[in-house]
């Protein structure tokens, strides 16, 4: 057992050697301090007790806080983009529509009147109305001829194939869309109608047909979407074009439609089902209507605008016309506030002749006169007149 003078020893000692370690480390966190801390500074032992403290209170603290848990940063929300509004003056947009176009005569004729007539200017046809199309956000017109350098053909009455490099007419003249849905697109078989898709994207022209839809964007930035039908295609054979073109952010669909009978002046039965559902059932804003090779009536129907037939405007298989009447109607889509869809519509009509001069074709549609018997003759096939717009 220890007495009480070797505890009293003992404890001395105990305090001396915890006064040499605490001097030490004294010592040491001085000389760090000394090396960090410029000539300026404080006495070094109030200076190194007091980071001393700092210091440990710093580290407790992150010890108590730090873990090796992961968290997520939390994901701020975002401000509501406003919708933009739209000027008046913006919300328009333009297109111009004509009727059935052959730039080519029949391949089997020993005749080549129009390569002749037209001897290789590339902007003689659409000469008297380009600067309209220039001038409109898109100009869409059927196109009526392969676009190939096959030579083997059906066995049809007629037989119509066009030149690739005659594209360069459309281009001239500032027709951006063609509808190739018709009766003609496989006179040259399948591997035909593929040269025809694949001459047009060369030359940057827009198509769309029964089978493929297509989108235009106006310089404006509108989306203009198009899907076309031929004679024996229905409404509801495209409703899967329809509704891709909406998904493609299309604000304006167009329906071409090859249809009705050759060589009368009133849509059938058919054709008025057909439109009428495009309009009702697929919500389409406007049905253009060739094939027939004649004029028919203009219709509103349900708000939106049907032209049945627009007849022929530059067709180079026809020498004799015995009926020249044609037309170019443009038509102003008036959108919404956002630029979304489309609210109303309005037009414009400029009655045309297919050819320049007469007897004959020389291919190259001229307007009429305005107020001219032949005026208010295609006015009065159209049972349109200005006021209606």
């Amino acid at each position: 057992m220890s007495s009480r003078k070797d505890r009293g020893t003992l404890n001395i000692l105990t305090a001396l050697t915890l006064t040499v370690v605490l001097t030490a480390v004294l010592a040491s966190c001085s000389n760090k301090t000394e090396q960090a801390e410029s000539v300026e500074s404080v006495e070094p032992v109030e200076t190194t007790l007091s980071m001393e403290v700092q210091q440990s209170a710093a580290t407790t603290m992150m010890l108590e806080t730090v873990s090796t848990e992961t968290y997520p940063s939390p994901t701020p929300t975002p401000s509501p983009t406003p919708t933009p509004t739209l000027p008046p003056e913006e919300r328009v947009v333009t297109v111009s529509f004509t009727g059935d176009c052959t730039l080519t005569q029949d391949y089997r004729s020993g005749n080549r009147k129009f390569d002749s007539t037209v001897n290789g200017d590339m902007e003689y046809c659409f000469q008297n109305c380009s600067e309209m199309f220039k001038n409109d956000d898109m100009t869409l017109i059927n196109l009526e001829n392969p676009v190939t350098d096959l030579t083997g053909h059906k066995d049809n009455q007629y037989i119509f194939r066009m030149d690739p490099e005659n594209l360069e007419m459309l281009t001239l003249a500032g027709i951006e869309a063609v509808n190739i849905a018709n009766n003609h697109t496989m006179d040259f078989w399948e591997n035909g109608l593929q040269d025809t898709r694949d001459n047009l994207e060369e030359y940057g022209i827009i198509w769309s047909d029964d089978k493929y839809g297509a989108t235009f964007t106006t310089d404006k930035g509108f989306v203009i979407g198009m899907v076309g039908l031929g004679n024996d295609t229905g409404a509801s054979d495209v409703a899967g074009i329809i509704e891709d073109l909406r998904d493609d952010g299309a604000a304006i669909i167009i329906a071409s439609c090859h249809f009705g009978a050759e060589g009368v002046y009133e849509p059938t039965e058919r054709q008025k089902n057909v439109a009428h559902s495009l309009i009702d059932d697929y919500g389409v804003d406007i049905v253009v209507g060739t094939h027939p090779h004649r004029l028919q009536p203009i219709e509103k129907y349900n708000g939106h605008y049907i032209f049945y037939s627009l007849s022929n405007f530059c067709f180079g298989g026809n020498y004799s016309l015995s009926d020249p009447d044609s037309v170019i109607i443009q038509c102003d889509f008036l959108m919404d506030s956002t630029g979304s869809s489309c609210v109303d519509y309005r037009l414009r009509v400029y009655p045309y002749s297919q050819t320049s001069s007469r007897p004959g074709n020389d291919f190259c549609p001229k307007p009429y006169e305005w107020e001219s018997d032949e005026y208010f003759r295609v006015m009065d096939r159209l049972n349109w007149a200005q006021g209606d717009e």
